[in-house]
């Protein structure tokens, strides 16, 4: 059973700063009449109410508890409208939206990350011009806009995700061909009385509607960030505050209409005017599950991290030759194989983890509908892996005739005698500002890795790189560590041929 935290996903804006910023945001008169798509507990209708009595209201509210207490909250005030309604398939507001709106402001705190089974997501994505339909917030930030009047006003606090993930694309365009934007301010989570998600900080837009498209591509805009508490949200004036300016035309010419919130300006010029790019030289592609890891897999010791559930393997069992790329299985009692999977470790990761791999085995992989035997013919072959998920940096080591888990992005250049100066390059600090710059999250999928910009090395400079790699590679291999010099004046080449 789905618990009810998931499926309303509603978390409450007990923050004054943040409730009196976003209200100072829609610039009110008194004279409006306001939607407030998911009403909570009531949190941005009371601070408007005390400025302005007599406004107009419409409330909705999916929840049945909390919308029985905003009814009961309000029943005395006729200005105030209140319904039990799924904003996202409310048939009245969906006809309101077809004939053009007819609010003069929306503001709200939406869901994020609702959960709707795979039929009410289909549906949604079909109602809402195939937008990502798995993460709510972006459909409540389409509906509202949409229930706005020409020149009516949007303030929303949602998660920063929207600005920059390939999912939603479809979302950002739409803003910027139909809006007018004014202001995103960006934030750590943390500020956010009782939330702190691990995979975005927060972010609080203002925008305004307008159909005049060849206006809404030349407005400008500002993007500002680092606050240092949550107080000085809408003190703009302060000196150590982050402010880009940007014009709508620039952000819908970058590549998947993403917003580059990188202060410096190289970087994002780099992303922009660099013509070839990691994806032009090299294939990308996500590794093998085996469907059930916890049968599967093996570990070589209970020493090694996260080895808990699973079993020690049988060394005698062990193939470490696959240079004959064994992908139907192997027809010996030497029947695992080593495989990369996840985890931040530079350069080259010792074989502590192996893979059922005889010949029945890769046979159920092939037809398990669990299992994912994706992207086979990169199996075993020499390439660098890249985990989907870092911490603080980007990293990657070498694939040397081995398997890789689905866990890691697997890296092969068209041109093999690229590999040791590219795997420089995904350990150096201009990839880490490239790769966070195109994508601020922890998240390295493939589609995020072929955008980042690729230079072509002089010889000489490809020829040092490959000598420095092959050392640290080397002594990795012997002590577990490497000398720092060497990869320090990696990363030194690498800045220069970038410009950083």
């Amino acid at each position: 059973m789905v618990s009810e935290q998931r499926i309303f996903q509603a978390y409450y804006t007990n923050s004054e700063s943040i409730v009196s910023y976003m209200v100072d945001l829609l610039d009110l008169n008194g004279t409006e009449t306001i939607f407030e798509p998911c009403a909570g507990d009531g949190v941005f209708i009371d601070p408007i109410l005390d400025k302005y009595q007599n406004i107009q209201i419409d409330a909705f509210e999916l929840n049945e508890s909390a919308c029985a207490n905003l009814k009961s909250k309000y029943q005395d005030l006729e200005n105030i409208s209140i319904k039990q309604t799924d904003t996202l398939t409310d048939l009245d507001l969906e006809l309101l939206c077809s004939i053009g709106g007819k609010y003069d402001a929306v503001i709200a705190n939406p869901p994020y990350g609702a959960w709707r089974n795979p039929i009410d997501r289909a549906t949604l994505k079909k109602r809402f011009n195939g937008f990502y339909a798995k993460e709510s917030y972006s459909l409540f930030l389409y509906r509202s806009i949409e229930s706005l009047n020409e020149g009516g006003k949007l303030v929303f606090i949602i998660p920063d995700t929207y600005l920059n993930l390939n999912m939603h694309k479809d979302i950002r365009k739409y803003i910027l061909s139909n809006t007018k934007i004014k202001e995103i301010a960006l934030f750590p989570s943390s500020y956010f009385p009782g939330v702190n998600f691990g995979y975005a900080n927060l972010s609080i837009i203002a925008l305004e509607k307008s159909s005049d498209y060849k206006s809404n591509i030349e407005n400008k805009f500002e993007i500002i960030k680092d606050y240092k508490s949550v107080e000085e949200l809408g003190n703009n004036k302060l000196k150590h505050l982050t402010k880009l300016n940007i014009k709508q035309k620039n952000v819908l010419n970058n590549q998947g209409y993403t917003f580059l919130i990188n202060a410096n300006p190289n970087v994002s010029d780099c992303i922009k005017q660099t013509k070839k790019r990691i994806g032009d030289i090299c294939e990308c592609v996500t590794g093998f599950y085996s469907g059930n890891d916890k049968e599967r897999l093996k570990v070589l010791s209970k020493e090694i991290r996260n080895s808990k559930r699973y079993d020690e393997v049988d060394k005698e069992k062990i193939t470490y030759d696959c240079s004959i790329r064994p992908l139907d299985g192997i027809n010996n009692e030497k029947i695992y194989v080593p495989i990369v999977k996840g985890g931040n470790v530079r350069y080259y990761k010792t074989d502590n983890w192996f893979m059922e791999w005889s010949i029945d085995s890769v046979s159920f992989y092939k037809k398990d509908k669990k299992a994912r035997y994706q992207n086979a013919s990169f199996y075993f072959k020499r390439g660098i892996a890249v985990p989907m998920v870092s911490s603080s940096a980007i990293t990657g080591a070498i694939i040397e005739n081995r398997l890789f888990d689905q866990s890691i992005v697997g890296i092969f250049p068209k041109e093999e005698n690229l590999i040791y100066y590219l795997l420089a390059f995904f350990n150096s600090p201009t990839c880490n500002r490239l790769i966070r710059t195109i994508n601020p999250s922890t998240n390295n999928s493939s589609n995020y890795i072929k955008r980042i910009p690729f230079i072509q090395p002089s010889t000489e400079q490809e020829k040092t790189i490959t000598k420095n790699i092959n050392q640290i590679i080397e002594q990795v291999k012997i002590s577990g560590d490497y000398n720092v010099s060497l990869e320090a004046e990696n990363s030194n080449i690498i800045a220069e041929l970038y410009g950083f």
